[in-house]
């Protein structure tokens, strides 16, 4: 049995994606286009990790990135077999996993890497890894102007082999931050300092989506797209490339409720009607992702008309107001997120929802519950 509440997720559109953000890269980069490293963690944003990621695969992703061990490990149960990058923090309890399951980890303390190198070196192997530079985020990664004091002991590490070096961009959606161009500079300075430590830098990469759209000295070597794979800009900027979204969420009504002047509807009375109204129940809530700050802010979409989401969203459930939309019934279709009508296609984004309850497009996407159904197309 599948519940009214669904999420379709589009792999045809994922991959047309990447392969517009690829092609982007190489126009823009006069044919020496860096390589597209394709983000997944966190569920692949909502949108089911493992699908999502070998359709990425299939679209020509020659390496995926997740956020630690365990999503790693997943992927490559799923079957991926192109390397995957872990970017977060390892603890020495899971390194088992990377070494079971080829996964390349980021080494971002004097700490890590010696966990690391202890595991390597019990595994009688060599593990190659990404080094993190902190530019500026202040949260992994060595500080980018102490980097002649804490690198040389890991570089000397008979059993780890450097094949990348990145840092990540605190203020790349902030346009008028000074951020941004400080961490660049940063970064800059910490590759001359590996070069002059006799070490090959790798793969460079900096950009996520954001840093990716504004500034292409950030591109070096890779760059790391998350949201815009999904079809979603980071907000506020802009984008040229042609991008669809590849998530849309949809329910069905499952009651029609008459309001009389006067009454009110759900927890709290927080809608009350000041003339009769028709309010139909969504059986979708807060247990589902859905942030409860959508009641009397945002809308949804039924028979191609945007009706506005009244009352409060509950667990399981939150009430729209559909007067004057004709003769609606339970089994009519509700669109979330997505598009709805023949003619005129009405949208709702999660650019929209985002900015309607003062939020991030990542959060939208990313707290989507696990007992929504994903439907990949």
């Amino acid at each position: 049995m599948t519940r009214s509440t669904v999420a379709h997720v589009n792999l045809a559109a994922l991959q047309a994606n990447y392969r517009a953000i690829a092609s982007y890269l190489a126009a823009e980069s006069g044919g020496h286009a860096p390589q597209v490293i394709a983000v997944v963690k966190a569920n692949a944003y909502g949108h089911g990790a493992e699908r999502v990621a070998l359709a990425l695969e299939a679209a020509g992703a020659t390496m995926l990135a997740c956020a630690d061990i365990e999503e790693g490990v997943a992927l490559r149960r799923a079957g991926i077999r192109a390397p995957i990058l872990v970017f977060g923090a390892l603890s020495v309890s899971d390194l088992a996993g990377i070494v079971d399951h080829a996964l390349t980890p980021t080494i971002s303390s004097p700490f890590a890497a010696r966990a690391v190198e202890a595991a390597a070196a019990a595994s009688g192997r060599t593990i190659g890894y990404h080094l993190k530079i902190d530019t500026g985020m202040h949260r992994l990664g060595f500080r980018h102007d102490n980097l002649r004091r804490t690198l040389p002991p890991v570089l000397a590490s008979p059993h780890l082999r450097l094949e990348g070096v990145f840092s990540h961009l605190a203020t790349a959606d902030l346009p008028e931050s000074p951020g941004f161009e400080a961490q660049r500079q940063a970064y800059e300075e910490a590759l001359r300092v590996i070069a002059e430590l006799g070490a090959r830098p790798g793969l460079r990469h900096a950009a996520n989506s954001a840093g990716l759209l504004r500034d292409s000295r950030l591109w070096y070597d890779a760059v790391r797209p998350g949201l815009l794979l999904y079809g979603i800009v980071p907000p506020p900027l802009a984008s040229t490339i042609a991008l669809t979204p590849a998530m849309s969420l949809t329910s069905r009504i499952v009651a029609v409720k008459g309001l009389r002047p006067g009454e009110g509807v759900g927890y709290g009375w927080r809608f009350t009607a000041d003339e009769p109204r028709s309010i139909a129940v969504v059986p979708a809530g807060y247990a589902d992702g859905l942030d409860t700050r959508l009641g009397g802010r945002g809308s949804v979409l039924v028979r191609g008309h945007r009706a506005p989401i009244v009352g409060a969203v509950s667990m399981d459930m939150m009430t729209v107001d559909v007067t004057g939309l004709g003769d609606v019934v339970p089994g009519d279709e509700v669109v979330i997120i997505g598009r709805q009508g023949d003619e005129g296609w009405q949208q709702i984004d999660a650019r929209e929802m985002a900015a309607v309850i003062g939020t991030i497009p990542w959060e939208v996407v990313c707290r989507l519950g696990t007992r929504v159904e994903r439907v990949f197309e």
